[in-house]
């Protein structure tokens, strides 16, 4: 089984890119989890889609998602929101308008975040599911939220309570994919 995580920061340093890392090292025996970051995608702009197609950075995560049995997504929270370059990846992604089905229709989907706010990014993916719903996706119903993620993803590692709380979540999304 193939998973990709999609880290919805930047940051060279993020919680949520080290989220997603943490995912891959916990991955159960007979799955793959493959995190992904958005570097490389422009802001969506329709003169750029129609004069220069598609760019690579949103071909090639578009491929992975499509070859994957199922997608994490791991949003920060910013201003009791998604991040603006998660929701233009989502934007590039769905072009054009045939791409939409086959990268996100029906796909086992699952959202995860940390901050390091008292609520684990669940403004953010509260809000993610609206668009998410638009994209068809199949959601897992458990969500993944770490709080105050600056004590418990560091530099030296990340605390057992966590490592604890993110494998068994991901069991759970695994199971979710099999049972379809």
């Amino acid at each position: 089984m193939n998973i990709i995580a999609v880290s919805g920061s930047l940051r060279t340093h993020s919680f949520n890119t080290r989220l997603s890392q943490l995912l891959e090292e916990l991955a159960p025996s007979g799955v793959k989890v493959n995190p992904a970051t958005l570097h490389g995608i422009p802001l969506y702009d329709a003169d750029v889609e129609e004069g220069d197609g598609i760019p690579a950075a949103v071909s090639g995560l578009r491929d992975q998602i499509k070859a994957s049995d199922g997608l994490v997504i791991v949003t920060p929270e910013y201003n009791a929101g998604m991040p603006g370059v998660l929701k233009n990846a989502l934007d590039w992604l769905t072009r054009p308008g045939e791409e939409l089905k086959p990268t996100f229709g029906g796909r086992p989907t699952a959202l995860a975040g940390a901050t390091p706010g008292a609520w684990g990014t669940a403004l953010a993916q509260s809000g993610a599911l609206i668009n998410l719903r638009q994209l068809g996706v199949h959601l897992y119903p458990a969500y993944l939220r770490v709080s105050a993620a600056h004590t418990k993803i560091s530099d030296d590692g990340v605390d057992d309570e966590l490592r604890e709380q993110a494998g068994k979540w991901l069991k759970g999304f695994v199971e979710f994919i099999r049972e379809g």
